[in-house]
């Protein structure tokens, strides 16, 4: 670990930390570490196993300004969503502290003797967790993972690697055995793709690009490794005539302008019924010019800056003038802003409606009826989030059947609930995170017959 990151403020441009980096030798000798303390981990109790992770969730409940605060400065993020991600972190550890005496097998009725499995941890689980949303992604995967009895070592984004050393040392503070959980600092075509190849990791946890998710995936086909993975998005946001327009032009900002639009979850297609469109729009303008790009240390900031300069000229790219219908405001001078920006087109094949941009924009279109609007909403490689805005709950259900999404929400834009299953259709990923039955991604299912027929 001889050299040194680097870590920008992207609100600031200022340098606010120098973590180190790891090599080669250095990841191997913390994935042999999770290999050798594993058949330990695995053994203690699930009773035990349960009181650990119920107080390394207290432990993180201590220090959620804290970590709050780190996040902030690390990754923009707003201090109000940087408390909820803390948040978030200590309720998903909560969560699933109560899973490990849960998670049991079944007796199974066969002929001539009794049947019975069990769930056996993988071993040692590599969790890659991309700069977006740090802290809560390290917990979907760490919360269930520790619980099924395996180890972990987590790569955080090269960018923002902040809260994710801080966790390390708070889950050493909280009694985790060393070596239990780990955190290894570095660059992904080293460190990630260690994960990869080294055959101590059972299973890779990847948030990111499609580009990254589907090398991970060739990678860890050469072992036959387990693979789960959360990847790109370019949700649909739908507006039927009958919904409430109030209500739903109110919360259309913060579906894709959360975190300034760095969201694989971002609606950034706004498909609104051409009867309900003038309307809407009218409405929707005053919300997204109402939007506050503040510093984000500032309780009423509800976006922040993108995460680097380079992001933001490649959210800039999408941007064609003549389609621009309005825009909000955002500060000058230091830091990585943009403003909120809407465009309007009748091009569906355009760059800006078919691509994940990952930034603050979302291109609005019209549709005429039931039948179209899921038919654009299924357009593209991607099928991971989405909204669906009606009174006529039938109309809801048919379209939600309809989509072809993973994760959709009727006259609402959440996405994410740690007690229910998140992930995606098509190219938005393989695999499920979170609720009740997350551990089983993280075990094998074994199965024992013991003969009881008399010789």
């Amino acid at each position: 670990m001889s050299t040194k990151l680097d870590i920008i403020n992207p609100a600031t441009e200022e340098q606010i930390a120098s973590v180190a980096v790891h090599d080669l030798d250095a990841t191997n000798r913390a994935i042999d570490l999770a290999s050798k303390v594993a058949p330990a981990w695995r053994r203690v109790t699930p009773v035990d196993r349960s009181r650990l992770l119920r107080r390394f969730a207290d432990v993180v409940d201590a220090h959620l300004e804290e970590l709050a605060q780190l996040e902030v400065a690390n990754s923009g993020h707003t201090i109000s969503n940087a408390r909820w991600e803390a948040g978030n972190v200590r309720d998903v550890l909560m969560y699933y502290s109560g899973a490990p005496e849960r998670h049991s097998g079944r007796q199974i009725p066969v002929a001539g003797g009794v049947d019975i499995t069990f769930y056996e941890p993988l071993g040692v689980v590599g969790i890659i967790v991309p700069w977006n949303f740090p802290m809560p992604i390290a917990g979907w995967g760490l919360g269930p993972a520790l619980a099924a009895g395996n180890t972990v070592v987590l790569k955080p984004a090269t960018l923002t690697p902040l809260t994710a050393l801080r966790l390390g040392e708070l889950a050493l503070e909280a009694g985790l055995p060393e070596g239990v959980f780990q955190v290894v600092t570095g660059d992904g075509t080293m460190v990630g793709r260690r994960f990869v190849t080294h055959p101590a990791i059972r299973k890779v946890c990847f948030t990111g690009s499609n580009a990254v998710g589907r090398v991970i995936m060739e990678g860890c086909a050469e072992q036959v490794k387990r693979v789960t993975l959360e990847l790109g998005g370019k949700s649909a946001n739908i507006i039927f005539d009958d919904a409430d327009l109030e209500k739903a032009a109110a919360s259309a900002p913060y579906a894709v302008f959360d975190n300034a639009g760095q969201d694989c979850c971002a609606r950034s297609r706004l498909l609104v019924e051409a009867s309900a469109y003038e309307r809407f729009m009218t409405l929707f303008e005053p919300a997204v010019k109402a939007v506050k790009v503040l510093d984000p240390t500032s309780d009423s900031s509800e976006m922040g800056p993108l995460i680097t300069a380079a992001q933001r000229d490649t959210v800039r790219s999408y941007v064609d003038e003549s389609d621009v219908a309005f825009c909000g405001s955002a500060p000058e001078g230091p830091g990585y802003w943009m403003a909120p920006t809407v465009l309007e087109t009748s091009n569906r094949k355009s760059r800006a409606f078919q691509e994940e941009i990952f930034g603050p924009v979302v291109s609005v279109v019209r549709f005429k009826d039931e039948a179209e609007a899921i038919a654009i909403a299924n357009e593209g490689p991607y099928g991971l989030s989405g909204s669906i805005w009606s009174r006529d709950i039938g109309r809801a259900l048919r379209v939600a059947r309809g989509v072809e999404t993973g994760t959709l929400s009727v006259n609402s834009n959440s996405s994410v609930r740690y007690s229910t299953p998140f992930g995606g259709f098509k190219q938005s990923g393989l695999g499920r995170e979170l609720g009740p039955d997350a551990l089983l991604g993280f075990s094998e299912e074994k199965n024992v017959f013991i003969a009881t027929e008399e010789s």
